[in-house]
Parts: C-alpha cells; structure tokens; sequence
C-alpha cells in the first residue's frame, strides 16, 4: 500500500517509526546546515530542498534503506565515493542502523549549492 502524500516535511517524517525518524531528521539537519538559504518542499510526494528555483536534494524513507538524491551532476561528481553504495543515477541508498556518511552528504549538498547560486540570476 502506498504511503499518503504528506503536506510539509515534518508531517512525512512523523510517518515513519522513531528509529527511522531520527535518522531522516539528521539528513535534514546535515542538509540544512549546508543549504541554510534553501526552501523545504514536498516534490514528488517526498521531502525536496529547494534553492534559487531548483532542486538542491531529494530524501526518501524506504524498507530498508534511506534514500538520498543529489540532484544536477553531484552523483557523477563523487561516482568513485559512492562506489559503496546501492542505487541508481541520481540516488544513493543508506541502509537504516548504518551512520550517515555525514561528511560526503555535507560535500555533495554544498556542490550543489555551489552551482546552484553561481547560476543564479
């Protein structure tokens, strides 16, 4: 059964168990640390990270796994740290009771920062 789309990024966190919950709100602090101008948005039916009009990241509780998805190039940017990690162009799995790799999420949302506010009006 699908899980219902939430209005704001708290209500989708709060659908998930306290273990689970914990982990998805230490994404979205290590994002927002690095994005602290960015907006918080629901798009495509999970928590998004907006800035100058375009999407910054993606995360996306799963089963069993975390899904993170740096937008734009950051995924071929760091092809050879992710090497590691389960997903697809464009996602990265983090598998729950696994610490964050809080220093490369860090470096991949500031990448997109980067280019985001460089091609800035």
């Amino acid at each position: 059964m699908a899980r219902p789309v939430a209005a704001s990024v708290d209500e989708y966190i709060a659908g998930f168990p306290p273990e689970q919950q914990a982990v998805l709100q230490g994404i979205r602090a290590l994002i927002r640390s690095e994005a602290p101008h960015a907006d918080e948005a629901i798009s495509y039916a999970i928590p998004t990270f907006d800035l100058h009009g375009k999407h910054v990241c993606h995360f996306a509780g799963f089963k069993g796994h975390l899904s993170f998805f740096p937008t734009g190039q950051a995924a071929d940017a760091f092809a050879a740290e992710l090497t590691g990690y389960k997903g697809g162009r464009g996602t990265v799995q983090l598998p729950w009771g696994r610490p964050l790799p809080e220093d490369l999420i860090r470096r991949m949302v500031r990448y997109r920062v980067e280019r985001l506010s460089a091609a800035a009006p």
